[in-house]
């Protein structure tokens, strides 16, 4: 059930970052307080729901928020690594459209499998590398469109923002997996609470050096309409279904649901955008 609401809410991430901006040209509202604002959210989620296990199961060793420096050190790492790479799905936009975003989007599956050898030591024997390798072309050409070209000739910044922001992403997320399941008791609530604290610091400090003057000016919530609200509960909402892949799966299954996220956006993206999908000849 979580592994189908994550493909659902990827699969509409990047069409609601496309709609959101003004004329398909610019965001009229702050993105960084968007995303701090992802991730307030988020955490008030976890909260909400941590406040449900007390009142049924009491608070306990694994449930209560009370912590060492020893177990919430390791917790800045990917929310420094997440932020970077949120913020980075933003620029990306400024440069690609929605598919083609969704085409170099599939270099993150390669990169979860090598970093799925390195961080957590476990190897891929030759049939997963193949699957893993098949799928991100098989993506790849079931996106094509007849705006595909778009691909190839967008700007060089897009296609090096869209190649670390897929590494970023596969690295985020085989550490948080590391992190998940380190150990296994602790309520993933907490877990997420504390991972998700960490983010509102690092983004309020992010928010405060780029956006001050803006948020200050206009207010932190200008811009902020109906899609833009939306979006900011999608995100939240495929941040929390991430985090209970990866403690009660693995990242394989989620680069799995993700890819079948990849292809519904590309669907979905033909009425809403006007893409046409095209015939690859490959037998020629």
């Amino acid at each position: 059930m979580v592994t189908l609401a994550l493909t659902v809410l990827t699969s509409s991430q990047g069409l609601l970052i496309a709609m959101s901006k003004a004329n398909d040209i610019k965001y009229e509202y702050s993105y960084t307080a968007a995303n701090c604002t992802v991730e307030i959210t988020k955490c008030i989620i976890s909260f909400a729901v941590l406040s449900r296990v007390w009142q049924q199961q009491g608070v306990n060793d694994d449930t209560k928020l009370a912590s060492t420096w020893e177990e919430l050190r390791v917790y800045p790492i990917p929310a420094a690594v997440y932020l970077v790479k949120n913020l980075l799905q933003y620029v990306i936009f400024l440069y690609v459209d929605a598919p083609s975003y969704q085409i170099l989007k599939n270099l993150n599956i390669i990169s979860t499998g090598v970093l799925y050898r390195v961080f957590l030591k476990k190897t891929l024997n030759p049939v997963q590398w193949s699957a893993l390798i098949l799928l991100a072309l098989g993506c790849t050409i079931a996106q094509m469109t007849s705006q595909s070209e778009k691909v190839l000739s967008a700007p060089v910044m897009g296609i090096i923002l869209a190649i670390i922001m897929a590494f970023l992403s596969g690295a985020a997320g085989v550490y948080t997996e590391l992190i998940m399941k380190k150990r296994p008791q602790r309520n993933v609530n907490v877990q997420n609470i504390y991972l998700y604290s960490f983010g509102i610091l690092f983004n309020a400090f992010a928010l405060f050096i780029y956006d001050y003057d803006a948020v200050v000016g206009k207010g932190f919530f200008h811009g902020f309409s109906p899609i833009v609200l939306l979006m900011i509960l999608n995100h939240a909402l495929s941040g929390i279904a991430v985090s209970l892949v990866m403690k009660y799966a693995d990242n394989i299954v989620k680069v799995y649901s993700t890819s079948v996220a990849m292809i519904l956006t590309t669907l979905v993206s033909i009425p809403l955008f006007g893409f046409t999908v095209v015939h690859v000849n490959i037998t020629n």
